[in-house]
């Protein structure tokens, strides 16, 4: 009976590690079962050698997590700089890459490329862009690594610290005060909504500051829009804020079509880093707000 048991048993713990789709071996074999929008994952308790294949990277470092490779977009930021210099550069499409980088957990976007064979290498918990808001975002990046109360407390201290800085914002600018977000790309022009990144959120859902209507109409819904520089002033408010790239073509802020907008003439004109700008991690909002409040509370 003994000799029939131990091939069942070893055969069952074979089972399982396999089913377990990774290696938990940094976490000291511990693992949790985290609920993925594409169902139970088991992944590491206390992963330690994480890649981030996605517009995450930022929030994983905010909670702790050592990153051993991120993405292109990541490793570009200006506000990731120092913390990736040592972090290698990784990709959904260079497989052998992530295989020598040996991780114990991969993020990556639900549209990620390869995902099937990424899932081989080691347990995966992919997102859908946008699906949840930047904030409960944050908090279930917090669940897949087993530190959901960290991201819960940095969400609460944030957004009170938010309601704060929208008051005292409100206070100086007035209460119809409008306030405009564009990004200069290439030799592209876009304006955006309130869920688009560049801190849109941050102004417009979390401090209530006003959206001209001509946003409204054009990129609230649909979260961008593209316009040409001759029809800008139609779209910018009483403060502009430029998110701009190292790259782009700005030689429509050198015509009078540009010089005349209101707020330009007025001096209420913030320009910040495109690169990075398109994150949503603690440490660009934070880095954001810190623009946003310095802006308006000394703009004229």
């Amino acid at each position: 009976m003994r000799k029939m048991l131990f091939p069942v048993l070893l055969m069952l713990a074979i089972v399982i590690t396999a089913c377990g789709g990774g290696n938990p071996k940094s976490s000291g074999g511990e693992t949790i079962i985290y609920e993925s929008e594409t169902g139970p994952v088991e992944v590491p308790a206390n992963p330690q050698r994480v890649v981030s294949l996605s517009g995450f990277t930022g929030n994983l470092m905010h909670l702790g997590v050592p990153v051993i490779g991120a993405d292109i977009w990541s490793k570009s930021a200006a506000q990731f700089a120092e913390k990736l210099k040592d972090v290698e550069e990784a990709s959904e499409e260079n497989l052998e890459k992530l295989i020598e980088l040996d991780p114990d957990l991969i993020i990556a976007l639900s549209t990620a490329k390869n995902l099937d064979k990424i899932r081989e290498i080691a347990p995966t918990v992919t997102y859908t862009w946008g699906a949840l808001d930047i904030f409960d975002m944050h908090i279930e990046i917090g669940k897949a690594v087993n530190k959901e109360k960290e991201a819960r407390e940095w969400v609460d201290a944030f957004k009170k610290r938010l309601e704060e800085a929208g008051a005292k914002i409100k206070a100086k600018i007035g209460e119809n005060a409008t306030v405009t977000v564009i990004e200069v790309y290439d030799k592209s022009i876009y304006v955006f909504g309130n869920n688009w990144a560049r801190g849109t959120e941050l102004l417009y859902q979390e401090m209530k500051l006003g959206m001209p209507e001509k946003v409204k109409e054009h990129a609230l819904e649909a979260g961008y829009y593209a316009l040409s520089p001759e029809v800008l002033p139609e779209f910018v408010g009483d403060y502009l804020i430029i998110s701009k790239y190292a790259n782009a073509d700005t030689s429509f802020q050198d015509t009078e079509t540009y010089k005349n907008i209101p707020a330009v003439k007025n001096g209420r004109v913030l320009e910040m880093t495109g690169e990075g700008a398109s994150f949503t991690d603690p440490f660009t909002l934070e880095m954001q707000l810190d623009l946003f409040e310095d802006f308006f509370l000394n703009s004229p």
